[in-house]
């Protein structure tokens, strides 16, 4: 691609861009055919030009609901904490949770169980999904240990998953971990425990962390499930666990695109200020970012703020956006891509007409998540008070019911409550909005 492409003459919506009154600019899309569709649009119609300018760009990926019904298959792995303090009716509803995730599942389907304490063991290896009254007796056998050794589990739960992986292109790959408290034995370290994570999903593993109970690290199952990306649950009461694990599993069920990749390739005179959420990678005039897997009918997006030097005045591509992923659908891989273009005028005046209502109500949606982060900090260290809390989370609920995002509104109304009670789950409560938000997911 050319650095300085200038598209002469041609109105936005002659370039295949949304109306102007939307001020948006997509000039390719995925055909009918495919499983995801990409749209780049610019934060504004217009930008200044022959001056140094900042704007937003925003990347949408799409999936189809194209074959309807049809579903990839899944290799998963349950990965359980049965130390002392799972006892009771913790574990016999987990044991519950796990006949439900059998029932689900079709002789196609790989599953294994891990189970871990002190000590790690592999309940069930990876096998087809054949005898259920089998598997389900393995699973009735669970029984409390000691101590919490999180790690090992995790380890052997990727090994249980990787095992398989030659036989299992196509499959949707997840474990599910679920704890209910700290790490006390084996590895302990969150850096260590996240890299282990981080490796993982560069080999298409993904995991979903549920934590149960008032006692486990949100931080740590934050941080688990954003770098592989995953889902991230917080469950209150034990009787809530069967449900939580039959929405995870209708969620993997449904995915349709997994190792899904966004590479932004920037004109010469294009800067990135920054990428909301995700974590970028970076090359010569490129950005990459690995998206979570998406399911049918739902879309993902990327953020970027970028920054334009002194320009002409005309229309330019400033970005190209190339998606690459794997159509578990077609079992091949897929591409799709988007040039996001920007008109370039010196009057100032055309900005305000230009904004684009969709990528503000994004702008305002990772603001929220920055607001929340501000939050749990200020609460960590007691430079806000309950009061002052409360005035910031009732503040951002309403930035997210104004842009939309009702389900995590309503995350936010449910830690108001708890704050107002003196319990100790908000900021478990609140990682799970900011996990949500970030990943992007709409």
């Amino acid at each position: 691609m050319e650095d300085r492409t200038q598209i002469i003459g041609a109105p936005p919506t002659q370039m295949g861009a949304m109306p102007t009154q939307m001020g948006m600019a997509q000039t390719q899309m995925g055909t009918a055919l495919q499983t995801l569709e990409v749209e780049c649009m610019s934060g504004n119609r217009y930008a200044l030009a022959g001056d140094i300018s900042r704007e937003h760009a925003l990347v949408v990926l799409k999936a189809t609901g194209q074959q309807l019904g049809r579903r990839a298959p899944i290799n998963v792995c349950l990965c359980i904490d049965r130390s002392g303090s799972m006892e009771g009716p913790p574990l016999e509803y987990v044991k519950m949770a796990c006949d439900y995730v059998v029932d689900m599942l079709e002789p196609n389907d790989i599953l294994s169980i891990v189970t871990f304490e002190e000590h790690v063991d592999v309940l069930m290896p990876a096998r087809r999904v054949v005898n259920k009254a089998l598997i389900k007796e393995h699973i009735h056998r669970i029984e409390p240990g000691n101590t919490t050794n999180l790690y090992d589990g995790l380890v052997a739960a990727f090994m249980q998953i990787a095992a398989v992986l030659p036989q299992t292109q196509g499959y949707v790959t997840r474990v599910l971990l679920l704890t209910d408290g700290e790490p006390t034995v084996g590895i302990k370290d969150y850096g260590t425990i996240v890299q282990q994570v981080a490796e993982q999903r560069a080999k298409g593993i993904t995991v979903t962390a549920l934590g149960f109970g008032p006692e486990y690290n949100e931080e740590l199952l934050a941080g688990i499930a954003k770098r592989s990306g995953g889902n991230y649950y917080y469950i209150q009461r034990p009787d809530l666990i069967p449900e939580v694990f039959r929405r995870e599993l209708e969620t993997v069920m449904s995915v349709v695109a997994r190792n899904v990749q966004v590479r932004l390739h920037l004109s010469r005179w294009v800067n990135l200020r920054q990428v909301y959420g995700l974590q970028p990678s970076f090359g010569p005039r490129t950005i990459e970012v690995t998206v979570p897997d998406i399911e049918r009918g739902t879309s993902r997006t990327v953020l970027v703020e970028l920054e334009f030097e002194r320009h002409p005045v005309g229309i330019f591509r400033v970005a190209k956006a190339v998606v690459t992923y794997e159509d578990l659908l077609a079992n091949r891989p897929g591409q799709a891509q988007a040039d996001c273009v920007f008109e370039f005028t010196k009057d100032a005046s055309l900005l305000a007409q230009g904004v684009n209502p969709i990528v503000r109500n994004e702008i305002e949606i990772a603001q929220a998540s920055q607001n929340l982060q501000r939050t749990i900090m200020g609460m960590r260290t007691q430079q806000l008070t309950a009061m002052g809390a409360l005035s910031e989370l009732q503040r951002t609920r309403t930035i997210l019911m104004q842009t939309g995002q009702t389900e995590k509104a309503q995350q936010l109304e449910a830690a108001m409550q708890s704050l107002q009670r003196g319990s100790g789950d908000v900021e478990k409560t609140l990682m799970g909005t900011i996990v949500d938000i970030e990943q992007g997911k709409r």
